[in-house]
């Protein structure tokens, strides 16, 4: 048997707002179907009810005592007032449910984040009142939000989750973002929250080691540093001190000329700390680091034969780099070299002559030599720069220069790049863009000089390290003397 409910009365048309006439199945303003039932809200009203609290000096409201059995002689269920949220007829939080609010609200003001979530409904009483409010709603959450009386929040903020996550990632490991101090910086250099490029540690490079210091800078034109630098002291067989100074540049059209230019320093370097305490000349000493960074070079052309599919002519563009070296021994001054890198010498005395110590491997200097050109010409020409030596592994051949000076007085040894020559190229104008207190203070020198390619344009990458070499004055004589 179907039934049938009564429609209820409708004070206005919900369609155009017009109060129907009585018995009206259907507007007459607007035609709207007025039989329909409006349907029931989605969501009920969250409404805080609270008990006044009893007046003062009159005694608590009894709640009568629940019968011990039913009618049916079983023992009838007890209900304790605790076992719901609520409070009591005096208007106070019931004794469990405060003592769990203290124990949900104990890890938060540990944290310093006592305030709850959002703030809950005024109490009727005012803020005077003791009263606390009451939730009826369906959006309890076990474990705490029925107790607190707050609506759990849905979801956490997008944007408070993304900086969260963003700032929790770093500290699994990896560098942190110079620009939002928050995100990873992903292997190819680049943050994974903000997006910004991040600086190459070798773009700006400093070291001092006693009375040796180095600097090497990217530039203001290239992309990235491929110069590279290795600074270092040990002591001969007898105990003396011997300094060492590698400087590498990379040969920009081969290939991973950065890795190049830094495996020579490194194997150099290396080579020359294990051969001068056995007692090796000095001298010798260099040769072997040349070759030993010239292996080390080669070795990095030694590719998986996969590699050679995604390059043909990989084998064609090994990387390479050029090397020049000081090592200062007792009274002996040692340069070695390979390519167009530069070692000069500027005397403590600026009145003295100044040298340079080291011939290019370069087109110009060839032309120069072979009485082609004269040196202002060759270094005009566009060709002048082209290298005839280098260490890599398509080199024509290897053959490291050495040479070895005993001054007779104090001076500077200058261990550069072509990108620091290049605006200084001759001895004399780089004895004048060298600091005078550069012997007492090498590092800041070698800031001086760098900035001074700086200045001057900084087409390459700049490197340069600085020796100071004291020996005791000797009386008249030239500024070098080779042995």
């Amino acid at each position: 048997m179907s039934q049938s409910h009564q429609q209820p009365a409708l004070s206005k048309c919900p369609g155009c707002a017009e109060p129907p006439a009585a018995g009206d199945l259907f507007c007459g303003a607007c035609g709207y179907d007025l039989s329909a039932v409006p349907g029931r809200p989605g969501d009920r009203p969250t409404m805080a009810i609270t008990v006044p609290p009893a007046a003062s000096g009159s005694e608590a409201v009894r709640w009568p005592a629940a019968a011990e059995t039913d009618s049916s002689d079983v023992p009838a269920p007890v209900h304790r007032p605790s076992d719901l949220p609520g409070t009591d007829s005096g208007g106070r939080p019931l004794a469990e449910q405060e003592q769990q609010r203290e124990q949900a609200q104990e890890p938060s003001a540990a944290a310093g984040q006592g305030a709850p979530v959002g703030p809950g409904p005024e109490p009727v009483g005012g803020p005077e009142s003791s009263a606390v409010p009451v939730r009826h709603d369906d959006r309890a959450v076990p474990g705490g939000a029925e107790h607190s009386g707050d609506f759990a929040l849905a979801a956490p903020d997008p944007r408070t989750a993304e900086h969260a996550a963003a700032a929790a990632a770093p500290a699994a490991g990896g560098k942190v973002c110079v620009a939002c101090r928050s995100g990873r910086v992903d292997p190819d250099g680049y943050c994974e929250n903000c997006g910004h490029a991040q600086p190459r540690e070798r773009d700006h490079v400093e070291q001092e080691l006693g009375s040796v210091a180095a600097v090497s800078d990217r530039g203001l034109r290239h992309h990235r540093n491929e110069d590279s630098f290795a600074v270092s002291s040990t002591a001969l067989p007898d105990g003396s001190p011997a300094v060492v100074a590698i400087v590498c540049d990379g040969v920009s059209s081969a290939s991973r000329p950065d890795e190049a230019s830094a495996a020579a320093a490194s194997a150099a370097n290396e080579s020359l700390l294990e051969s001068l305490p056995r007692g090796t000349h000095p001298q010798q000493a260099m040769h072997e680091a040349i070759v030993a960074a010239s292996e080390a070079v080669n070795a990095l052309a030694q590719e998986p034969a996969g590699a050679m599919e995604h390059d043909a002519h990989r084998h064609q563009n090994a990387p390479a780099c050029t090397l020049v070296g000081a090592v200062m021994a007792g009274e002996l001054l040692i340069v070695g070299w390979v390519g167009d890198s530069r070692v000069y010498w500027v005397p403590e005395d600026r009145s003295r002559p100044t040298a340079r110590l080291t011939e290019d491997d370069s087109w110009a200097a060839q032309m120069v030599a072979a009485g082609l050109m004269n040196e202002a010409e060759a270094y005009a020409d566009e060709r002048a720069h082209a290298i005839t030596g280098w260490l890599g592994a398509d080199a024509y051949e290897l053959e490291p220069h050495t040479a070895a000076f005993k001054p007779d007085r104090p001076g500077l040894v200058v261990v550069c790049t072509d990108g620091l020559w290049n605006y200084a190229e001759s001895a004399e104008e780089m004895a004048a863009a060298v600091p005078a207190d550069a012997q007492e203070h090498p590092l800041r020198g070698a800031q001086v000089l760098v900035g001074h390619a700086l200045d001057g344009g900084g087409h390459d990458n700049v490197t340069v390290a600085l020796l100071p070499f004291a020996v005791r004055p000797q009386g008249a004589g030239s500024a070098c003397e080779t042995v």
